[in-house]
């Protein structure tokens, strides 16, 4: 089947991990709302992870979260302020011990936005000429597995841990018959449908080729749902063995009791022990990945949804009476606006 921009438009509004944004998380926010309620605060969620802005909701130094990490798990990596000489960005990715290729993801931002796999100076002297704001430089975690996993590390004298959520990633690909175009296989299939304009962009020089039958050709490496990358449900993956390897490591975190991990490492029992090299934490927006397995559905993700909710709601709570402040609303406010602007300017 062809997904012409008519059945595209189709699969967008029809199934659930495909709809737009604002519109999936429209029963999210009612979620939230009854939480600030209960709360008594709009901003009751910067309570979860004290060490954090805002709790991580919006506008974070990524760098600065990862600087908290036990350098056994954190990636070698460098923080380039924006506007510095490039001769500058080339000695600190020398004294830093980085080579290309590497990863440039702005500090402050989500879902992808502005993250790109870099090869050469030049093309890293490109991308920060267009993009003048703050960027991590991150060495390219070249390893077979990436996954997200999901912790909540409760405060208090009866502190427990969970894991309540672990997504495999698999990374968007087409696979030669010997007679269509990269173009028509795309086309092909609605995931990477979706991402025709952004590929055409990208490889305008490739879709016309045709591959060879059962030749793999990757479309990204960025393991963002938003990108293409298929999520799938890990859950069944949290057993004793995990939860125990995670948990030291989260106990060495202080101050973030709610947070996700996008993680790589070499295969599952790796990832099982906790052997693993971490690209980024999300805090209380790190959503439960999971539940952009296309066989979950909207009424199983709505269901996790609430459940996570309901827990940022508990370990806030936990946290103000242990002294916790919430941060006022004109912090929350200009957080806000400084953001928004932010991702105006370059989005």
């Amino acid at each position: 089947m062809i997904y012409s921009k008519v059945k595209r438009a189709w699969v967008r509004w029809t199934t659930w991990e495909f709809l737009p944004m604002w519109l999936s998380n429209l029963p999210v926010a009612g979620f939230y709302i009854w939480h600030a309620a209960r709360a008594r605060h709009l901003l009751f969620f910067s309570a979860a992870n004290p060490a954090i802005p805002l709790g991580g909701a919006w506008g974070e130094s990524k760098y600065d979260i990862l600087q908290r990490l036990p350098t056994g798990i954190r990636p070698n990596m460098v923080l380039v302020r924006a506007g510095i000489p490039f001769e500058q960005v080339e000695s600190a990715i020398q004294s830093t011990g980085l080579a290309f290729p590497l990863i440039a993801k702005p500090d402050v931002g989500e879902r992808g936005f502005l993250v790109k796999k870099i090869a050469s100076a030049e093309q890293l002297r490109q991308h920060l000429t267009q993009y003048p704001v703050d960027f991590i430089l991150q060495e390219w975690i070249d390893l077979p597995l990436e996954a997200s996993v999901l912790f909540i590390l409760f405060p208090g004298p009866k502190s427990r841990f969970e894991i309540t959520s672990v997504c495999i990633k698999e990374f968007l690909q087409v696979v030669g018959d010997g007679r269509r175009s990269i173009r028509e296989l795309i086309l092909q299939n609605p995931r990477a449908a979706f991402q025709l304009e952004r590929l055409e962009k990208e490889y305008p020089e490739q879709m016309d080729q045709v591959l060879q039958t059962g030749e793999v050709l990757p479309l990204g490496m960025i393991g963002n749902h938003c990108l293409g990358t298929k999520f799938l449900n890990g859950n069944h993956l949290i057993d004793k063995q995990l939860i125990q390897a995670f948990e030291n490591i989260c106990r060495q975190i202080e101050g973030i009791h709610y947070g996700r991990f996008d993680l790589k490492c070499a295969g599952m029992d790796d990832l099982k022990n906790g052997r693993i090299q971490v690209m980024e934490l999300n805090g209380v927006l790190g959503e439960p990945a999971h539940v952009y397995d296309p066989s979950v559905g909207a009424w199983r993700a709505y269901r996790d949804f609430w459940r996570h909710w309901k827990l940022i709601f508990e370990v806030s709570e936990a946290n103000r009476k242990m002294g916790v402040t919430v941060a006022t609303l004109k912090e929350g406010r200009s957080k806000a606006q400084q953001y928004l602007a932010y991702k105006n300017q370059f989005g």
